[in-house]
């Protein structure tokens, strides 16, 4: 009760109320006097800034609302473009991988056209262990596809090295440059007979070395080494590399060259086991 005495003194609400009397009685006795025109200009003239107020809002609103649809427009459109270009790059990398592969059937197709009696099986190289003493590559086929110990592995290149452990889906190989390597060889312009083998110093740096060559031997630096045939694990006629050095060994009074590998050992990824070659036309001449 207190409250609504102290409501009723207030100079806010008489104030008020004497506005609120004067809007209900003024249009009323201006309408009866004839002059309603007045009273609907005053209230045009009063409600035009709100009106104008309230345009502008409703005009920022659309704005806004245009922006946004924009937006989720141009998103749309990200989303689009992102998934185009994801489709080119896969095609881009699909084109690769088929030249890739076209690649390395060619040259698969040059060395059985040159080798008419070798059986190969692809493989892929599918790890790597090295340590301080021999590098071993792990292949991706196995004695179910017919793989078995000592079977040699090439490039289109040359030799890499040959088969040393095989399970049912995988096989491991050790290269020609490893200690526990050597292979028959001969200089192709010459026909100088010797052994490639893989020691511990030049494993290292990527290449052999030929031993047992006659000192009085025609050999240059240069020279084209093939696989001789003799020993029964690698057939004749495979290429092993190049001579990049030429030495004498005083203890055995021999010539020792050092022998670089036709094929890149450190970035082979896909080869060709040999699982099948004529052993004795192989050896003939």
């Amino acid at each position: 009760m207190g409250f609504i005495l102290k409501l009723l003194k207030s100079r806010f609400f008489l104030i008020s109320l004497a506005v609120a009397l004067l809007l209900s009685i003024v249009p009323g006795v201006l309408c009866a006097m004839g002059q309603g025109s007045y009273i609907r200009s005053a209230l045009v003239t009063v409600s035009t800034p709100f009106r104008w107020a309230f345009t502008k809002v409703g005009e920022g609103l659309s704005g806004f609302s245009m922006y946004f649809r924009t937006l989720e427009d141009l998103r749309d459109e990200n989303e689009e473009l992102r998934a185009e270009l994801e489709g080119y790059k896969n095609l881009v990398y699909d084109a690769e991988l088929i030249g890739e592969e076209n690649k390395f059937l060619n040259s698969f197709l040059g060395i059985k056209e040159e080798h008419v009696d070798f059986l190969f099986e692809d493989a892929t190289v599918i790890g790597r262990e090295s340590t301080n003493y021999r590098t071993v590559y792990t292949l991706s086929k196995g004695t179910l596809h017919g793989i078995e110990v000592n079977m040699p592995i090439i490039t289109e290149d040359g030799l890499v090295g040959h088969i040393t452990e095989v399970g049912a889906t995988w096989s491991k190989a050790v290269l020609l440059t490893e200690t526990a390597s050597a292979v028959g060889g001969f200089i192709e312009r010459s026909g100088v007979l010797g052994v490639v083998e893989g020691t511990y110093e030049l494993r290292t740096e990527g290449i052999c070395q030929m031993v047992y060559i006659e000192p009085d031997s025609d050999i240059r630096v240069g020279d084209k080494v093939v696989s001789s045939g003799i020993g029964g694990v690698y057939p004749r006629g495979l290429m092993i590399g190049k001579i990049t050095e030429i030495k004498m060994d005083e203890a055995s009074r021999t010539l020792t060259a050092t022998v670089e590998p036709a094929a890149d050992l450190d970035s082979v990824a896909k080869l060709m086991i040999i699982t099948e070659y004529n052993i004795y036309s192989e050896r003939e001449d």
